[in-house]
């Protein structure tokens, strides 16, 4: 493997290029009309413009792509996360191009990419399932008999896709059918399937997930597991590294089960299986995402493990160079996602311009990010501009670290996540780890981010007593000629 096009864009295409040149592998960079003065541009060795900003003009033409490995010579592409990750086509096209995909085989992606699918293979393990079907349905009369067997609330779930969409949670009977029929009509113009499934709606769980690697040769390991339980609209904000609750033998039990899932599949590359976890721990099979996730981070200050330099060995057709007993927790991460979006509006994406923007440095600190200063925010794309990792020793030493290099994170120009994040780890719930997936619902609200400095304030009160004394001046000064105004009053300023 010589050369690398990196079939995505931003921080997570600087991340694989980073990596690819410590190996002494060349990179191309594809880009869109938007992103022509990115960083991870200037970045690559190559670099070639694919369309318009639009990504259906751009980042998702699989045709486009290939055509932009073949002009510069490359042998392999890697897909990042998002855009064309877990799409078996591109990943099917990229084989039969003669290019190594560095990533999972189009039928492990295909496998898991339908959550029914994916459970009906997870079950044949012994894997623990939220009950439900694992089969879709369409008939609405048979779906609401069979909630009634498994308990109301339901929850109505898109077979294929994720993010919310095609997700509808149903109190009782007399809301199931138009709740069924909307799901099925958000799956459909989401993901082009309108498949549907029923689960038991597990209210306030946990959202735990596994790392694992696998090579070509039936070799795996699990990299322990990440606390993603701090989201809204069902995306991911913060995530730590170990759970705060999770034990020992739970943590082991959770890593086989994640194993198996990628036994099931024939699973090679780096991967994630998502687990529901409820408040007596136990644990359910959610889903496995066939590609590196964002959160990757916080599983590398942990374990030392260089996650996308092993995606590229495994590539290669290359051995795992550890094994599981090699693997040891050491210390604790916390990512924050910095988003343009305004925590203090239900935290809405915000576009502009980076007026002012510099990173925190020092011990234990990381800023995988994509932009600089001066850069527009565009609207095409996903808001995220940059992950803010940190590593402790331990839990406290790590949230003390985070906390300390958002308060070093300027950013001007647009309203970002960073207060959300350093308001979210101070709280109660987040120091003791007794939070789920409503934490935002239970927890949060705007105006709590209004932060009360009480050296700050006194500059302000001295500052606007001598702005208005600069004001009255002239007032008093007509004032005392005309004699309009008493003696009290001039003695009382």
């Amino acid at each position: 493997m010589q050369k690398i096009l990196v079939a995505n864009r931003g921080e997570i295409a600087l991340r694989v290029m980073r990596t690819a040149r410590e190996m002494g592998i060349k990179t191309v960079a594809v880009f869109s009309e938007a992103d022509r003065n990115m960083p991870f541009v200037r970045f690559a060795d190559e670099a070639i413009c694919i369309g318009p900003a639009a990504s259906a003009q751009s980042y998702l033409r699989i045709d486009k792509l290939l055509e932009a490995a073949k002009q510069t010579g490359a042998d392999a592409i890697h897909p990042g996360y998002g855009f064309l990750s877990e799409n078996a086509d591109f990943s099917k096209a990229v084989s039969d191009a003669g290019l190594t995909f560095i990533g999972p085989s189009a039928y492990s992606i295909n496998m898991m990419g339908n959550k029914i699918s994916a459970k009906q293979a997870a079950k044949k393990f012994g894997v623990p399932m939220v009950p439900g079907t694992d089969e879709p349905i369409d008939d609405v009369q048979t779906a609401i008999n069979i909630a009634k067997e498994v308990g109301f609330p339901i929850l109505i779930k898109a077979a294929a896709g994720g993010g919310g969409k095609g997700m509808r949670v149903v109190e009782n009977e007399a809301a199931f059918e138009e709740q069924m029929r909307m799901a099925q009509s958000e799956a459909l113009s989401a993901f082009g399937n309108g498949d549907v499934f029923l689960e038991r709606y597990v209210g306030a769980p946990k959202h735990i997930e596994i790392q694992l690697l696998g090579d070509q040769h039936g070799n795996y390991v699990y990299l322990f597991e990440r606390e993603c339980s701090i989201q809204r609209r069902h995306q991911k904000l913060i995530e730590e590294a170990p759970s705060s609750c999770i034990t020992k033998d739970i943590r082991k039990a959770m890593g086989e089960c994640a194993v198996a899932v990628a036994k099931a599949c024939n699973y090679y590359g780096a991967g994630t299986v998502e687990f529901l976890v409820d408040e007596q721990l136990n644990f359910y099979f959610l889903e496995m995402n066939t590609r590196l996730q964002v959160e990757h981070c916080v599983t590398e200050m942990i374990t030392g493990v260089d996650l996308v330099k092993e995606q590229i060995n495994v590539a290669r057709g290359q051995k795992l160079s550890f094994t599981q007993d090699d693997l040891k927790i050491q210390g604790h991460a916390i990512e924050l996602r910095v988003c343009a979006e305004d925590p203090y509006n239900n935290f809405l994406p915000d576009t502009g311009k980076l007026a002012l923007y510099q990173t925190p440095k020092g011990p234990g600190v990381r800023v995988d990010d994509g932009y600089e200063q001066g850069m527009d925010i565009p609207i095409f794309y996903d808001p995220m501009i940059a992950k803010l990792v940190v590593h402790g020793s331990t839990r406290d030493e790590a949230i003390q670290r985070l906390c300390r290099a958002i308060d070093e994170y300027y950013i001007n120009g647009i309203q970002t996540t960073l207060p959300f994040g350093k308001w979210a780890v101070q709280t109660d719930a987040f120091r003791n780890g007794d939070f789920d997936t409503k934490f935002i619902d239970k927890y949060f609200k705007p105006e709590y981010l209004q932060e009360s400095n009480p050296d700050a304030e006194v500059v302000a009160a001295l500052l606007g007593s001598i702005i208005w004394e600069q004001e009255q001046k002239p007032l008093l000064a007509t004032a005392q000629t005309n004699g309009s105004i008493s003696n009290w009053k001039l003695r009382r300023n």
